[in-house]
C-alpha cells in the first residue's frame, strides 16, 4: 500500500515504466498506460479521499484456436491482451465493497449477505457478490474494499469484459485480505461460478481461465467439470508479430438462431453415432458413415461436424507448433482455421441477409493484403462481429490503415499476447 498522493507522484515520474512494460509489452501504449494510471489515482482520491491504495488489473482475452468447439465438449486456444482493467483500491474497516467502474453508479455490496438475489441478475453487484459468495464458501477470507475501475477491454468484441472485471474483483480480494495466495485457476473457477449462478449467464470456463491464468493457454474440455489447463509458453514478440482484432461494425441483430443452430446441427451428428456431444464420437466412424449421415441429419450439419473434428485437432497442431519453436507452422494452422470457418462450420454470414457480409468483407481485404505478412480468421462466434489477424510488425500500420479504411476510423485494434493474468501491479 501507498499513499495516492505518493502514487500519483510515482506514476508520473515515470518510476513504473519498467513494470508496465511488462504488463503491456508494447512500448507504444506507455505514455498512454501512464496517463491512464495517473488519472484512475486521481479519481479514486475524487471519490474516496487521500490514503493508503494498491493498484490490480486483470486482462480480456482472445480466442486463438477452437472455433465453436467448447460446446462440444472440444479444445481451446485463448490468450490474455494487452487491453485490461485496473483498479484503484484501499481496505477498508467496513464489511462493504465499494466500487465505481467509470461512466457507471456507484455499486454498494454488503458482505453481510452474500446469498444469491434475484434483482441483481445481469448486474456488476450480481458479480461482486458471486465473487464474494464463492470465495468465501471455498473457505478464503473477503472483506470490505473501495475501488475506482476503469476498463479499456472492449465491450461486445469477444474480448471478454465481464470476465475480465470478476478476475479482477476475485484478485483484489485474493491481494487484501489472502496475501496472493488464491491460485489464478480458482479464481476463474469461482468466477464462472459467479456469471452462471449470479450474473446468470451459462458461459464456459474459456473466458475466464484466459483472463485469471494469462498467457497463452491450452484448454481440454473433455470433462468439462474438470477441464485440463495447460499454459504454453511462448514469447510472441521475440516472432515479431502483433494481434490485430478488428470491428467489422456488422449487427448482431437477429442472429440468436444462426448460433443456436451451430451446437444444435453438430449435436444432431453426434446423436447419430450414439453420443452427446462430437467430442466423444468416433471421428473415423464419422468419415465412414458420411452418406448415411447426410441422408438422415442433412449437408450442413456434416460439415459443421467435419470441422469440429478436423479444428479439435488442429487446437493441438498449433500448441505444438509453439511448443517447438514453429511459429510459421502456427501460422499455417490458424489460416486452416479461418478457411475451415468460411466453408464448413459456415459462420461468417447469415444466409438470412446475403448482402450484408461485413466479416466476410474484413477476411477478404485481408487475404488481399497480408500474404506474406500474417493470416487472419473470424474472431469468436462469427456472422457479425470481430475477425482475428497475426500481423508481422513491420506491416501492422499498413494493415491497421486498410482495414480502418473500410470500416471507419478505430476499428482496427493493434493488441500484444500479454505474459500476465489478473495480478497487483
Amino acid at each position: 500500500m501507498k499513499n495516492t498522493k505518493v502514487l500519483a507522484e510515482e506514476i508520473k515520474s515515470q518510476k513504473y515504466q519498467e513494470r508496465l512494460k511488462e504488463i503491456y509489452v508494447d512500448e507504444g501504449v506507455i505514455a498512454y498506460q501512464t496517463k491512464r494510471y495517473q488519472e484512475a489515482v486521481h479519481k479514486f482520491e475524487e471519490l474516496f479521499g487521500e490514503q493508503d491504495a494498491e493498484i490490480y488489473s486483470a486482462p480480456g482475452r482472445s480466442e486463438v484456436g477452437g472455433n465453436h468447439t467448447d460446446h462440444q465438449h472440444g479444445e481451446v486456444l485463448a490468450t490474455s491482451i494487452n487491453l485490461d482493467a485496473i483498479a484503484v483500491v484501499c481496505k477498508t474497516g467496513e464489511n462493504v465493497i465499494k466500487l465505481l467502474s467509470e461512466g457507471y453508479p456507484m455499486i454498494t455490496v454488503d458482505l453481510k449477505d452474500l446469498e444469491l438475489r434475484e434483482g441483481e441478475a445481469g448486474t456488476s453487484a450480481g458479480l461482486i457478490r458471486g465473487m464474494a459468495y464463492g470465495l468465501k464458501k471455498n473457505g478464503h477470507e473477503v472483506g470490505g474494499f473501495s475501488a475506482y475501475v476503469t476498463s479499456d477491454v472492449l465491450n461486445g468484441a469477444g474480448m471478454s469484459s465481464s470476465a475480465a472485471f470478476e478476475v479482477l474483483v476475485g484478485t483484489i480480494l485474493s491481494g487484501l485480505y489472502n496475501n496472493m495466495e488464491i491460485s489464478s485457476v480458482e479464481i476463474a473457477q469461482v468466477a464462472q461460478y459467479a456469471e452462471n449462478v449470479f450474473f446468470g449467464k451459462p458461459c464456459g470456463l474459456m473466458d475466464q481461465m484466459a483472463c485469471s491464468v494469462g498467457g497463452l493457454i491450452h484448454i481440454d474440455f473433455a470433462d468439462p467439470e474438470k477441464p485440463v489447463v495447460e499454459k504454453v509458453d511462448v514469447d510472441f514478440s521475440a516472432y515479431h508479430h502483433s494481434l490485430c482484432i478488428t470491428d467489422t461494425k456488422g449487427s448482431h441483430a437477429d442472429l440468436t438462431d444462426d448460433y443456436a443452430l451451430i451446437p444444435q446441427e453438430m449435436k444432431k451428428v453426434a446423436e447419430f453415432l450414439g453420443k452427446e456431444f462430437l467430442r466423444e464420437a468416433d471421428a473415423e466412424e464419422f468419415y465412414k458413415n458420411i452418406a448415411k449421415i447426410r441422408e438422415v441429419c442433412g449437408d450442413r450439419p456434416v460439415l459443421r461436424a467435419l470441422h469440429f473434428f478436423e479444428e479439435d485437432k488442429r487446437v493441438e497442431q498449433e500448441v505444438a507448433a509453439l511448443n517447438n519453436g514453429d511459429f510459421q507452422g502456427f501460422l499455417e494452422v490458424v489460416r486452416e482455421s479461418g478457411n475451415s470457418s468460411f466453408k464448413y462450420l459456415q459462420n461468417i454470414y447469415t444466409n438470412k441477409d446475403v448482402q450484408n457480409q461485413s466479416v466476410s468483407m474484413g477476411l477478404a481485404v485481408s487475404d488481399s493484403i497480408l500474404s506474406g505478412h500474417g493470416v487472419s480468421r473470424v474472431h469468436g462466434g462469427g456472422f457479425a462481429g470481430t475477425i482475428q489477424a497475426f500481423v508481422s510488425d513491420d506491416f501492422v500500420e499498413t494493415y491497421r490503415e486498410t482495414l480502418d479504411g473500410v470500416y471507419g476510423e478505430g476499428s482496427c485494434h493493434v493488441l500484444k499476447i500479454r505474459p500476465f493474468g489478473g495480478i497487483m501491479v
